[in-house]
């Protein structure tokens, strides 16, 4: 029997969480014309071309896009933490705490990005199995995390902390501290790690594919307990996933990523309602509904482009079905199209009327 279910049955959604540090809403990550190139010996690569995005606090925003999109690139220079031969070569991050601070994120240095991550940002990557040490306790893993951040930080403290953070993801803290990774189920696992991701009491979670390889009851579980941990805390949320029915039922923003560029970005609902975009229509149309039939089901064709060969005028337009001359002439900018939503189509069709 998977113990995330009987720990469902026995924990009710209805942890105690801590106040509303600040005003929803509001901006807690301003990204302005993000580029990041990966430079080889005979050509670069741009896995992020453009990008801006506002993340605000209280709310969960995805990106969304197949893979190879350029949503981990942007989660990684989030954190400023691009792995060789990457760079962040134009654009800025800027993050606006909940105590009026704000932080160029592109210019920290080591030892500054060493603690603005984690207690400023946190993140929780996908495959919880694989994060976690196997001879190592769950108190452990809460304890050498603290002691990074805070050196003087006791057992006893950390065991405080450990115990209120778990509460919060609904696990019995007294009996899970005392266990070792093998011992609890994959949801047990995941929600071990969203609440390492609340430890140091972050003002933004990036999420990695939080529930890969977890069952759908699990899987809605989980997001249950993180949109209320975002409402209720007014943690801003990041989510990076394939995944559109979760975007649909859990987040308030979305912003599609084509090729490193947004191509749609506005809040979920106008997104769904208008699809503004050629690919986010077919994102939408390529996912199975209880309601539909499977006749309407309509994957997208082609493949997306080669990065080192992208092809000229709008990157989408070689699978696009309603791309004419016109699209190759120039890349498109991503324009207004409705109240706080944006897209790269220049077709008027898909615009809001």
């Amino acid at each position: 029997m998977d113990r995330t279910k009987s720990e469902n049955k026995k924990k009710p959604d209805t942890a105690e969480t801590k106040p509303n540090p600040g005003p929803q809403g509001e901006n807690t990550v301003t990204i302005k014309d993000l580029t990041v190139e990966y430079k080889m010996k005979k050509y670069s690569i741009r896995a992020a071309c453009g990008v801006s995005l506002d993340i605000k606090r209280g709310r969960m925003t995805a990106l969304v896009g197949e893979s190879g999109s350029g949503k981990t690139t942007v989660a990684s220079a989030l954190l400023n933490c691009i792995s060789t031969p990457g760079e962040i070569v134009s654009g800025e991050i800027i993050f606006q705490g909940k105590d009026g601070g704000v932080v160029d994120v592109g210019r920290l240095n080591e030892k500054q990005l060493n603690a603005f991550r984690w207690s400023r940002i946190s993140m929780v990557f996908q495959g919880a199995q694989s994060s976690l040490n196997p001879v190592m306790t769950i108190l452990d893993h809460f304890y050498e995390t603290m002691k990074v951040h805070e050196p003087k930080t006791t057992k006893g403290d950390a065991a405080d902390r450990t115990r209120r953070v778990l509460s919060v993801v609904n696990l019995n803290a007294d009996r899970i501290m005392k266990m070792y990774p093998h011992e609890l189920s994959g949801g047990m696992k995941q929600r071990v790690m969203i609440a390492m991701s609340l430890l140091l009491d972050p003002e933004l979670i990036i999420l990695d594919e939080p529930t890969t390889a977890l069952d759908v009851i699990t899987q809605d579980y989980i997001f249950k307990i993180l949109k209320r941990i975002n409402k209720e805390t007014g943690i801003a949320m990041l989510l990076l996933t394939h995944d559109i029915s979760i975007v649909a039922k859990f987040t308030d923003y979305m912003a599609v990523m084509y090729a490193g560029r947004v191509v749609e970005y506005g809040k979920t609902a106008d997104v769904f309602r208008h699809k503004a975009h050629p690919y986010t229509r077919g994102l939408i149309m390529a996912t199975p509904s209880l309601y539909g039939d499977l006749e309407s089901m309509k994957p997208i064709g082609g493949a997306p482009p080669d990065l080192i060969e992208l092809p000229e005028g709008c990157v989408f337009r070689p699978r696009c079905p309603y791309a004419d001359e016109t699209c190759g002439r120039e890349e498109p900018i991503l324009r207004t199209v409705g109240e706080n939503h944006l897209s790269r189509c220049q077709k008027e069709v898909f615009h809001v009327k």
